[in-house]
């Protein structure tokens, strides 16, 4: 390959590589936008100064403020590492009491990384139909993991007064943002305290 074939390869990839800074970089921008001056009160324009890109960058990466602030969402989830949580899992096939605690332990990993990106998007979708559906569409997967993990264990396991939607029902009332978010700014809790509550009041509340 001759040295110009090289360069232009290289130059590829360094425009791949800038381009996904970039989009990485609006990401960033509107979060911390968001944070300090709430959905509504952010425009584009704004996101665009903050990341130092032209608001026609901003709308070619990611279309509107609604689908900037998917995207948003959408790295949140990536930040708990839901595949450390599937390994968990499986690492505690036999044991339906780790297996909560791989759970309360994900969901702490969510709402101490991304707790505020959650808050956002529930706030937006008071307003925005697609921001409501991206929240939704959360609470469904996670609510979908929790069937499955559920289902998985021989019968007994649970509570012999609970049937497996109750389950899911008191899992959610249980481990939720709002429970995390009153927990630790209202009543000083570190992040790993609740999640070790979290496990221990599983155990009781789910387990027979």
């Amino acid at each position: 390959m001759s040295a110009e074939q090289d360069r232009r390869r290289y130059d590829s990839l360094r425009r791949t590589t800038q381009a996904l800074e970039t989009q990485a970089e609006i990401a960033r921008a509107a979060r911390r936008l968001f944070d300090s001056q709430g959905w509504a009160g952010t425009t584009v324009r704004d996101v665009a100064r903050e990341a130092g890109v032209s608001v026609p960058t901003v709308y070619s990466t990611y279309g509107n403020k609604t689908g900037l602030t998917r995207a948003v969402a959408d790295s949140a989830d990536l930040s708990a590492d839901a595949p450390q949580m599937l390994a968990e899992l499986e690492a505690a096939a036999a044991d339906p009491g780790r297996q909560l605690a791989a759970m309360a332990a994900y969901d702490r990993r969510l709402f101490e990384r991304a707790g505020d990106v959650i808050m956002l998007i529930r706030e937006a979708g008071r307003s925005e139909p697609k921001l409501a559906t991206a929240y939704r569409d959360g609470r469904e997967r996670g609510d979908e993991t929790r069937v499955q993990v559920f289902s998985s264990w021989p019968d007994g396991t649970l509570r012999r007064d609970l049937d497996l939607g109750s389950a899911v029902d008191i899992y959610a009332a249980i481990c939720n943002i709002d429970v995390y978010t009153t927990l630790t700014t209202e009543r000083g809790w570190l992040p790993g305290r609740i999640e070790e509550w979290w496990g221990q009041a599983l155990v009781r509340e789910l387990l027979s």
